[in-house]
């Protein structure tokens, strides 16, 4: 018989997630699984392995919007003159 934590790890190895939210919800369920300790060495490599997956495409997600902020934000500052405004 399977062990759900099992199943979790075994049904999505290598796939790419959808989002970088399904990848969040995903590697939060690989790291509750494992820390159930009720894992076989297997299927906890395995997780290992996936969360390294979604790790990285979670960082890599990460930076491109991040340097896309950037970029917009290159284009759009402007310097503010604070005369003229309310100091309280």
């Amino acid at each position: 018989m399977k062990n759900k934590s099992n199943e979790v790890v075994t049904t999505a190895i290598s796939s790419q997630p959808e989002s970088f939210e399904a990848a969040s919800t995903e590697l939060e369920s690989i790291v509750s699984a494992m820390e159930a300790g009720q894992m076989t060495l297997e299927a906890s490599l395995s997780a290992y392995k996936r969360g390294v997956e979604l790790l990285h495409y979670c960082q890599t997600t990460l930076q491109n919007a991040q340097q896309q902020i950037r970029v917009l934000e290159a284009d759009m500052l402007k310097d503010f003159s604070t005369s003229g405004t309310d100091e309280r």
